[in-house]
């Protein structure tokens, strides 16, 4: 009799310490001031972008018809997600934002911008359905001419609390790295290194190689001198299309692109006439 007196006690003590490590796991993983947990045991590097561009305020009109302005936003982190009812990957990546934007509800303002053409109103049920709690506005001139270059979504503009562009992603966001981000920007601890990056991009060839070619320039009748220093510029001078990329690398991700061609052939014609 007392053995299973013994037992019963003994039980009933270890589920009371299961329940109480429970709920401490809960508390710590809800608290927006508790550092998240790796599990990769290796430090993560986050990259912020070297001269940061302050993007220019703007408004959106969202699904409900409520015009939001940006400057309201300041002070938060921000991050702008394009986004379609129709894409796999940003479907995916939704129930991480509202967690996200749950987490961190006074210290980080999500902004979804639907890329869904017709009416709002498909988008406008996605988003209840779904339960997305951060304002969702429909892609507009003024926000393509804003947020440039998205080539593919989903695309997310990370901003600061000062309204400057920090980092742009493409495609899915890793939901850890995206907690680690939005806490170095807005002033929280972390357990992360963080490195500063250029935001145009090089043309990099693997083992130290060196692009002699562009698409659609001829630089064989350039003399080496000359030819060294126009491919040198090529991967010096932006893109304008909007890719953060060099005129170089532009023309090699993307031959078809309209706009790095002519820039590119005007970068050789000026080294050509050059003395």
């Amino acid at each position: 009799m007392g053995n299973t007196r013994r037992a019963v006690f003994f039980a009933i003590a270890l589920a009371g310490v299961a329940a109480l490590w429970g709920a401490l796991r809960y508390t710590l993983a809800s608290e927006p001031d508790a550092a998240p947990i790796s599990g990769s045991g290796e430090r993560v590097t986050l990259k912020f972008f070297r001269n940061p561009s302050q993007l220019a305020s703007f408004t959106i009109r969202d699904l409900e018809g409520r015009t939001l302005s940006s400057a309201a936003w300041r002070g938060k982190v921000v991050l702008v997600n394009f986004w379609a009812t129709w894409c796999g990957p940003c479907r995916a990546e939704i129930p991480d934002l509202v967690e996200l934007q749950d987490k961190y509800r006074d210290r980080l303002q999500i902004v979804g911008i639907s890329e869904d053409e017709g009416p709002p109103e498909p988008v406008k049920r996605y988003a209840a359905d779904k339960k997305i709690n951060y304002p969702v506005a429909m892609l507009t001139p003024e926000i393509e001419r804003l947020f440039p270059g998205i080539s593919a979504i989903p695309t997310t503009f990370v901003l600061d609390r000062d309204g400057r562009l920090m980092q742009k992603h493409v495609g899915m966001l890793p939901p850890g790295l995206t907690e680690l981000e939005t806490r170095a920007l807005a002033g929280l601890p972390i357990d992360a290194a963080i490195e500063e990056v250029d935001r145009i991009q090089a043309a990099k060839l693997p083992n130290n190689a060196q692009v002699t070619t562009i698409p659609g320039v001829d630089l064989t009748k350039i003399p080496g001198e000359r030819r060294a220093a126009a491919l040198q510029k090529l991967n010096g001078e932006p893109c304008t299309c909007g890719c953060d990329l060099t005129v170089a690398k532009c023309r090699i991700d993307d031959p078809t692109c309209g706009i790095s061609l002519p820039i590119a052939r005007q970068i050789v014609q000026s080294i050509v006439e050059s003395r």
